[in-house]
């Protein structure tokens, strides 16, 4: 493992000393684009934070970076990185419409279940035809599972932000909310809401720190993966991990 860790230090360091060159060549300067979706996500004014962004923060320290966060609604990042507004977008899921705007460097975050949400019993999923003749809560533009985001028979409502989707459903608005797992959880509490979780769920799919194809950060794909690696081995990845799922173990 320490023959590891060198061998990625030093491949880091080579990296580093080629973006900067002379001293009067800046780091690095990375816009992301990111939605406030805690805690995977925090970004409502104050300095960024969440599991994605500490994630990331770690890698971007070690390539000797600088961070610029721009918040908006899901489907606002996925278009800021089509136009080249942003560099990065974290926590994305790897689907084929993306390809053509941007590369999947990395799934650098853990898996979350896609949970179903209910307040009244008779919106309770217990598998995945109960969902028909139901109103469901989406998130605009976010991706959940396959046979979910392709099929044309179910109702669904789509929202900015998982409050708003839970308020709806506070409110009648819609029966069901399908969200990750850690974000249903953590809003639900925020917002001081009861709901229960349905027996049936999906696994979900590991996120990934995806580049627009237009940015010149692609070039330190390696360097992303390479940094990415680094913390794994050296447990500051799974510290992370645990620090945000710890409250939320089920």
């Amino acid at each position: 493992m320490r023959v590891l860790v060198a061998v990625l230090l030093a491949a880091i360091t080579l990296s580093a000393g080629a973006q900067q060159g002379t001293e009067t060549v800046p780091a690095l300067t990375v816009a992301v684009g990111a939605n406030h979706a805690p805690p995977y996500r925090i970004i409502d004014g104050g300095p960024a934070t969440g599991l994605y962004v500490e994630i990331f923060e770690e890698i971007t320290n070690r390539l000797g970076w600088k961070t610029h966060y721009r918040e908006a609604p899901f489907r606002r990042v996925l278009k800021m990185v089509q136009q080249g507004e942003v560099d990065i977008m974290l926590g994305v899921l790897k689907t084929p419409d993306r390809d053509d705007d941007m590369t999947f460097v990395t799934p650098a975050f853990p898996s979350d279940r896609r949970l179903f949400l209910y307040m009244d019993n008779s919106n309770r999923i217990e598998r995945y035809a109960d969902l028909y003749g139901k109103t469901i809560g989406v998130l605009e533009s976010y991706s959940y599972f396959k046979r979910f985001d392709n099929d044309g028979q179910l109702r669904k409502e789509s929202a900015p932000r998982y409050e708003n989707l839970m308020l709806m459903m506070e409110q009648g608005r819609v029966d069901v909310v399908v969200a990750p797992e850690l974000i249903g959880l953590y809003v639900l509490e925020q917002l001081g809401l009861k709901a229960d979780v349905s027996p049936f769920f999906v696994p979900g799919e590991r996120p990934w720190i995806a580049v627009a194809k237009t940015s010149p950060v692609l070039e330190y794909s390696d360097d992303i993966r390479a940094a990415l690696k680094l913390i794994e081995t050296e447990g500051i990845y799974e510290d992370l991990v645990l620090k945000y799922m710890d409250p939320y173990a089920q």
